[in-house]
């Protein structure tokens, strides 16, 4: 079943977000082993992410091997405190895209 992520960086900014996603995935033409899904944004108070794996395993695999691993480490410009996180089994999900598949940066 498929698994969601939503991470809260109290004050975070862009610029740490770029510095972390490059940290995390480097390869920003595809996406983690497993991840479906990756959405970021300004929110009230600082910075959301929002991520769709496949499973709840995939996402436990992605943050035990890479994510934790590299911000506890810390990321040069990247954001300074662990997320404030909540996670949910997905119930539905659908996707209407026009056109092919893109990387939007709004």
């Amino acid at each position: 079943m498929a698994f969601g992520i939503v991470h809260f960086f109290p004050n975070g900014t862009q610029q740490q977000y770029d510095a972390t996603l490059a940290a995390v995935h480097p390869d920003r033409s595809t996406l983690p082993k497993g991840q479906l899904y990756h959405a970021a944004g300004k929110s009230e108070g600082g910075w959301t992410v929002i991520a769709i794996h496949d499973s709840a395993e995939s996402w436990e695999e992605f943050r035990n091997d890479i994510l934790m691993p590299r911000l506890s480490k810390g990321i040069q410009g990247g954001f300074t405190t662990p997320p404030q996180e909540q996670s949910f089994e997905v119930y539905y999900e659908k996707q209407i895209r026009k056109g092919p598949e893109r990387e939007a940066h709004i």
